[in-house]
């Protein structure tokens, strides 16, 4: 089989072109008002986001990595605390980490969503940890505080959130969700008996626009969800310099504000987000019912109690490799997401996690492949797609077991 018509892994133009009107008047008024730092583009956008994921406040900021940063220190992360996250994440949420003044740990991930395994939180708090002589946890071989954790919504699918909050409370730990994957996706909670959007269940979230998101900006972008109006409020100073009003600083803060016409922009794409995402899920079931019997191929699981948004489809095989190149002979785009785990970065290398550290993650990142995924992507590429791969599979799988003559 041999496909001749390209199939990219993320068409960027298409949706651009089919808003060109809107997304044009959005800068020609930035324009003829001179509006470019905050105003009601920017407060227009924040209270149709918090209006989409079912918070009380949303806080633009330039980026998800200040989303998540200035998160982490309006929460009160402090110099010197540990904050827990996973190692199989773009390195942008542990850089937030250790910008917002904390160190980054690790605890692996479940095998079957790739996102952190509640058990392995619970491991270690229970082995590493113990609270001092004034109640506070800390970390028994450093003696330093562990104060947060940090979930990632990995390719828009929702953390097991209810046992995270669970053993997070039994050992007083803030709870910042990375949802910066997860636009729109869902999470039953049985703790509220109820369906939630990622970015409304712990305290805080952090979400990225970046062009490549399910919602992205025409440059970089970001935001906080919260119901905490302290925290809502401790963030736009941060944001602004620490500015409480304009030349009044109560705090040093950054300069992390989001654009007036990235703002604009977002406001025009959220609209059409619902239905982006939908087309998104189409697709992915599509693949998966074309795939799910396939040998040698693992579609990603989709739990009863998550809907996910599919910012990536991502398949496990131990041909990867082998199957990603014949995907490229073929015209079709894939990526890897992500191929190093951040314990074996060498920008963490001073942590000295040698392999085995965390085997579920080491093994996952050997076996990923990300395939074309995206709301203009048709039915019938998805299906070329699935094809492809199940025809590679097929010669692998015959080519292993020959017939006996």
């Amino acid at each position: 089989m041999k496909n001749d018509s390209p199939v990219s892994f993320l068409d960027l133009v298409t949706p651009h072109l089919e808003l060109e009107e809107e997304l044009v008047s959005v800068f020609r008024s930035a324009l003829r008002t001179a509006g470019f730092i905050g105003g009601p583009a920017v407060q227009g956008f924040e209270e149709d986001f918090a209006q989409f994921c079912g918070t009380k406040y949303c806080i633009g900021v330039g980026s998800g990595t200040d989303a998540l940063r200035f998160a982490l220190m309006a929460a009160g992360v402090q110099n010197g605390d540990i904050v827990i996250t996973v190692p199989n994440t773009f390195i942008a949420t542990t850089e937030a980490i250790s910008q917002a003044g904390a160190s980054p740990d690790f605890v692996d991930v479940d095998e079957s969503t790739c996102n952190m395994d509640p058990a392995k939180l619970r491991e270690y708090l229970e082995t590493k940890c113990a609270p001092d002589r004034s109640g506070k946890l800390v970390h028994r071989e450093t003696g330093r505080p562990v104060t947060a954790v940090v979930p990632v919504h990995l390719y828009g699918q929702p953390a097991d959130m209810d046992p995270l909050l669970d053993i997070a409370e039994k050992y007083g730990l803030t709870v910042i969700e990375d949802a910066c994957q997860a636009h729109g996706a869902e999470y039953y909670s049985k703790r509220t008996k109820s369906w939630r959007k990622a970015g409304s269940i712990g305290l805080a979230a952090a979400f990225s626009f970046y062009p490549g998101k399910n919602l992205g900006a025409c440059g970089e972008a970001g935001a906080v969800t919260t119901d905490n109006e302290a925290i809502a409020q401790k963030i736009r100073m941060i944001r602004d310099h620490g500015q409480a009003k304009k030349y009044y600083h109560d705090i040093e803060g950054y300069n992390g504000r989001l654009d007036a016409i990235q703002a604009g922009i977002l406001k025009v794409k959220l609209k059409h987000l619902p239905s982006w995402n939908e087309t998104r899920r189409s697709i992915a079931a599509r693949y998966t019912n074309r795939l799910g019997n396939v040998p040698g191929i693992i579609p990603p699981p989709q739990p009863d109690n998550v809907r996910p948004v599919y910012h990536l489809y991502v398949i496990r095989t131990e041909n990867r490799e082998d199957l990603q190149r014949h995907l490229a002979e073929n015209s079709v785009g894939t990526g890897l997401h992500y191929p190093v785990p951040l314990h074996r970065q060498e920008s963490y290398r001073t942590m000295n996690l040698g392999p085995g550290s965390f085997p579920v993650s080491e093994y996952l990142v050997g076996r990923i492949l990300s395939l074309p995924m995206g709301p203009t992507l048709t039915p019938a590429q998805a299906d070329l797609v699935s094809d492809l791969i199940a025809s590679f599979m097929d010669r692998q799988t015959a080519s292993a077991h020959p017939a006996r003559k």
